[in-house]
């Protein structure tokens, strides 16, 4: 039995397929392996570049069907860039997910993808998960490795995960993170050629993960993108794909391009909005594309025309409004082909405008009725001329303003330039005063050439096997000789300078002097995540600018800054910060995470804007609006019931200044503030309290069956014991009484989860997996067993809560219960069993060995309390 390429194709999609797409399935099925996956496509916009999703998939369950999907990565990492707006991506994930679960036609498909699941699970067996957005780290990817899962995340959130950092996450996920999207997974970099730094690091770990034996769990690399950069490209389209008329069509789509110089003492923003007035566009959607922030919101008020026909889309945007805007927006939606329009979103009509940064160049399915535009490297270009008429149902009008003369600090200048005369060679259309701008015509152009008129490429540094083994030391907070990623995900002199997060939430004035003792931000964080919806990205030098409009306003306001490393200052007011030199302050700022608290305001529709004052309409802590179709994930109240389905992770009392808040800030104003999560959402284990207490003893042997389910579908046998026979182990040191009283439990049962009815107390550093190191040793089925299989057992149960890479710290390295001498030792053989381990496994392999465990105990944790619970489903 195999999969029907063209009938389920058709079911996934609703479309045919084109011939590029059934020659790029035949490789993905190819029994081959080591020439399945391409090193670039080079496909052309509007041809159905994300349809690599489907077609993963398909190939992923005929793997199923033919009993070898253990050589075909069972998730797909899709790459997006940071300027992308809405994913696209996403979206043909969405639709796919759905399809699996409704259409007979592809009963089969599912039931294979069903089966890789080590248990059952309800609706799809495809899990998704954004980085960003509406999916935000819903944890779909990571709760069972086994699972099909589709993860899409930007450069930096990927990028940094895959090299053990992780922006904006504790050092307990990070090693979580970087083996499940580093290990058994295809990851596919859309529009590559915008951050070639980080293509070329994403090679280097697949060459670097090759030296291991061990990592056959394969990590395959394919750049996606319609301007590529190489002389060669690996995949393209074929004689086939111009014989069929859908391809044809879209090729040849008619595109008619006017260069208009820019008048003598005429703004660029006023020349842009006097051209998109054209009488001929009436009634139409106009796309105009600008490429500083700054113009596009001159532009805006330029066009005077109503609010409700515009809409501005940039790359710097909050989540949280970038996601409105793309379920919503009535202009927007204009713009959109009707299959990803939102269902209940109603369209604006008469002439609407879309203005946009390079935001809207990539990333986002836009297809306009006609183009204005400034002049952009030809990269851009190719990609602004891709979201006009993109179809080719009509004839599109694109008019491209040339400034007289860059400025002098414009990297760009020389590629424009190049641009320029490139695009003065184009074919005239049809005799008229406008060039012929269709994909066919632009691929005429020399490859050579068109590469020359790029966006500049920035210093690439290279990567080392020195490197990799500092990032991964998770545990290790200052590391001398460890740089921060940022350079090698888009790398050094980059012609786009650094960027910084911006987020607010209530706790940063909250939970201030002796709370921070109580309280650090550092787990704050880690009991509440900062998400995507939360954060807005800009240039740090933008960034610098308008916190020191709100310093001058606030001067004494501690704001909270999170380091590259995880760490967070969270006792320096917001004045000293921005004050001194501007260049020693961007340097301060330069890829971090600011926090702000709501008060000091800053927020415009979106974007940060220091001259803005509180206003409670724009919704500034938005952390507790995490839904999913059942609701809320996470919410922080002032009463301690919990709510439905959700369990306890954080109680803080008494609040500081709590007398002094103003009650229009949504404030909590009593003496605690409890913070509940759904526990599949947590990223916690739940140990200190849950929505039911649990045996230890019954805890330990869930973990062990939903690890062994997990383990026999990945692993060989020696690995697939180790790790089973590690989640039994795993939680042994929590019988110990000063655990036991830590979690509130006073009575005579050992319990490996508290209940709500437990009063959590905080009494020692105690490491409970610290503790079960000792226990574990005394197992009879521990001595039976290999010495290679006990020492990866040691590591996994000292490593399931994100230590022992390499080492647990000082205060941590002690058992109440047992001698000095002895805790010591064990504490001295944790880092040289983690190097030799990482030697023999590599540094993906070890971490994706300590998920599978992790995992384990995350299912088992997850259904306590819960009717019908799904352990029994582990087989």
């Amino acid at each position: 039995m195999s999969v029907d390429f063209e009938a389920s194709f058709r079911a996934l999609t609703g479309n045919p397929s084109f011939p590029w797409q059934r020659a790029l399935f035949e490789r993905f099925v190819h029994p081959d392996g080591d020439h399945r996956f391409p090193e670039s496509c080079d496909i052309p916009t509007g041809l159905g570049k994300t349809t690599i999703i489907a077609l993963w998939l398909l190939a992923l369950a005929h793997h199923s069907m033919i009993g070898s999907a253990r050589t075909f990565p069972r998730r797909l990492v899709y790459v997006v860039n940071r300027r992308t707006v809405v994913d696209q991506s996403t979206r043909e994930a969405e639709r796919l997910r759905e399809k699996l679960t409704t259409m007979d036609e592809l009963r089969n498909v599912a039931g294979a993808l069903m089966a890789l699941c080590s248990r059952n699970v309800s609706g799809s067996p495809l899990a998704i998960s954004t980085l960003r957005g509406e999916f935000a780290d819903n944890a779909e990817w990571r709760n069972d490795p086994a699972r099909p899962a589709v993860i899409v995340g930007t450069v930096d959130m990927i990028g940094s995960r895959l090299l053990f950092s992780g922006y904006g996450r504790g050092f307990k996920s990070r090693p979580l993170h970087a083996a499940l999207l580093g290990q058994d997974a295809l990851l596919v970099h859309d529009e590559a050629h915008l951050e070639p730094a980080f293509q070329v690091l994403a090679e280097e770990i697949r060459r670097e993960q090759g030296r291991f034996s061990w990592e056959r769990h394969r990590f395959a690399v394919t750049a996606l993108s319609a301007t590529v950069r190489s002389g060669t490209s690996s995949f393209s389209l074929s004689a086939a794909d111009f014989e069929n008329e859908i391809v044809r069509k879209r090729f040849y789509a008619a595109k008619r391009l006017r260069m208009q110089p820019l008048a003598d003492g005429t703004k660029l923003p006023d020349a842009l909005a006097q051209l998109a007035r054209d009488p001929d566009f009436e009634g139409q959607a106009v796309l105009v594309f600008a490429r500083r922030v700054k113009d596009v919101e001159a532009v805006r008020a330029a066009l005077k025309v109503s609010s409700a026909s515009t809409a501005v889309l940039t790359g710097t945007l909050r989540g949280y409004e970038r996601d409105r805007l793309a379920r919503s927006n009535g202009v927007f939606a204009r713009f959109m082909p009707a299959g990803d329009r939102d269902p209940g979103v109603r369209l604006q009509t008469g002439t609407v405008f879309l203005i946009s940064t390079s935001a809207g160049e990539v990333g986002v399915n836009l297809s306009a009725d006609h183009l204005v535009c400034d002049l952009a490297p030809l990269d851009s270009m190719i990609q602004r001329f891709g979201r006009v008429n993109r179809f080719g149902d009509g004839v599109a009008t694109i008019n491209v303003v040339e400034e007289s003369e860059s400025k002098g600090d414009d990297v760009l200048a020389p590629a424009i330039q190049k641009t320029r005369l490139l695009l003065a060679r184009l074919p005239g259309a049809n005799g008229s005063d406008r060039v012929d701008a269709s994909p066919a015509a632009l691929s005429e152009l020399s490859r050579e050439e068109r590469v020359a008129a790029f966006s500049p490429q920035p210093k690439i540094p290279r990567v080392s096997d020195i490197l990799f083994d500092a990032w991964a030391l998770t545990t290790i907070w200052d590391l001398p000789g460890r740089p921060p990623v940022a350079e090698y995900l888009h790398g050094e002199e980059s012609w786009e300078p650094p960027e910084t997060y911006v987020a607010w939430r209530r706790e940063v004035e909250y939970v201030t002097g002796d709370l921070l003792e109580e309280h650090p931000p550092e787990d704050l964080l880690e009991d509440y995540p900062l998400k995507a919806h939360e954060l807005l990205h800009d240039r740090t030098e933008r960034v610098v600018e308008q916190l020191t409009k709100l310093a001058a306003r606030f001067p004494e306001q501690v704001i909270w800054v999170v380091e590259e490393s995880g760490r967070i200052e969270a006792r320096r007011a917001l004045t000293d910060w921005v004050g001194g030199d501007k260049k020693a302050a961007v340097d301060r700022f330069a890829h971090r995470v600011v926090v702000l608290p709501p008060r000091v305001g800053g927020l415009k529709e979106g974007l940060l804007d220091g001259a803005i004052a509180f206003e409670e309409s724009e919704h500034y802590d938005v952390a507790d609006d995490w839904e999913d179709e059942r609701g809320k994930r996470r919410v922080r109240l002032q009463e301690p019931a919990p709510p439905p389905g959700m369990r306890l992770v954080r109680r803080i009392a008494p609040l500081s200044d709590a007398d002094e808040l103003e009650p229009e800030d949504g404030a909590p104003t009593s003496e605690s503030w409890y913070w509940f999560v759904k526990p599949r959402f947590a990223d916690d284990d739940g140990s200190r309290t849950a929505r039911a207490s649990e045996l230890l003893d019954v805890h330990l042997e869930k973990a062990g069956k939903y690890a062994a389910a997990i383990a026999d579908r990945l692993l060989n046998p020696d690995e697939a014991t180790a790790v089973r026979l590690s989640a039994e182990w795993h939680d042994l040191g929590k019988n110990r009484k000063v655990w036991q009283r830590a979690i509130g439990n006073l009575g005579a049962e050992v319990l490996a989860k508290s209940g709500p009815q437990m009063t959590p107390r905080d009494i020692t550093r105690y490491r409970h997996e610290f503790g079960s190191l000792t226990d574990l040793r005394r197992k009879d089925e521990f001595a039976a067993l290999s010495h290679a299989q006990q020492e990866l057992v040691l590591h996994l149960v000292a490593a399931h809560h994100g230590r022992a890479r390499p080492h647990f710290p000082f205060e941590e390295s002690f058992d109440p219960e047992h001698p000095e001498a002895l805790t010591r030792e064990m504490a001295c053989s944790v880092p040289q069993r983690f190097a030799e381990l990482q030697a023999r496994y590599g540094r993906w392999g070890l971490a994706y060995l300590e998920s599978l465990v992790r995992a384990a105990d995350a299912l088992a944790s997850q259904d306590i309390g819960v009717p019908g619970s799904p352990v029994e489903e582990a087989q």
